[in-house]
């Protein structure tokens, strides 16, 4: 991977109350085999348990947001960052194995790839509705999306570049992958799904069915699905 060699990666976690996960995540982060430099950025949203605690030992950076939105705090990670390469990551996910980084930055060397996000699978004693979440939607094969605008950034990877020319939505309140994968596929722009780039998650994508979190994000799909764009740039 001679085209990544001397570039740092800057890897930007978001935490709320993750004491039972995050040592296990960056221990996990930290022993990527890749040659590049590794900065991680942790972007806590008030933890009141042992959070920030067990991180610093193993951060580079803590940055605090006290009113969360999930583009904000993302965009306040980037903002703190030094790195040609971002990578997200949800402080309950644990890469999977040495290899996950590699696996997750690899494709943005590939022609009009704006970003990769990679595949999750539940722990042993994750409720069962999240493991028929996870495994229903992230499955084996990789995909290249043209049309379709799903991304999710629980496990995710971008060129600084990119974000730069496209950041995230700080106002809206969930999906806000969602929403910057529409922008990019109507720029021209791809996004990837690499299976090889996994991570243990907790929760599915729907959150253990919760009902309140499921009404905002109808509400952001209307949005998204609305002139909320056009709007956006008057």
């Amino acid at each position: 991977m001679t085209n990544f060699r001397n570039d740092t990666i800057s890897i930007v976690i978001r935490t709320k109350n993750e004491s039972r996960w995050i040592r296990s995540c960056l221990r996990a982060v930290r022993s990527q085999e890749i040659d590049q430099n590794i900065e991680i950025i942790l972007v806590d949203n008030k933890s009141t348990d042992k959070t920030i605690e067990l991180a610093k030992p193993l951060v580079d950076k803590i940055c605090e947001i006290e009113k969360y939105k999930p583009g904000l705090s993302i965009n306040l990670g980037i903002n703190n960052s030094t790195g040609k390469y971002i990578v997200i990551l949800s402080g309950h996910c644990i890469p999977k194995s040495k290899e996950w980084l590699i696996n997750l930055i690899k494709p943005l060397e590939e022609n009009n790839v704006a970003g990769v996000y990679g595949r999750q699978v539940p722990f042993s004693y994750s409720k069962p509705s999240d493991k028929r979440d996870l495994e229903i939607t992230f499955g084996l094969d990789k995909r290249y999306h043209v049309k379709d605008a799903f991304f999710h950034n629980a496990n995710s990877a971008f060129k600084r570049e990119t974000l730069i020319k496209f950041p995230f939505d700080e106002e809206l309140t969930n999906i806000e992958d969602r929403e910057w994968a529409k922008r990019i596929i109507a720029a021209g722009m791809i996004n990837v799904y690499e299976p090889t780039a996994e991570v243990y998650h907790w929760h599915g994508i729907h959150h253990s069915g919760d009902q309140e979190r499921a009404s905002k994000t109808l509400k952001v799909l209307d949005l998204i699905n609305s002139n909320y764009l056009i709007n956006k740039k008057k």
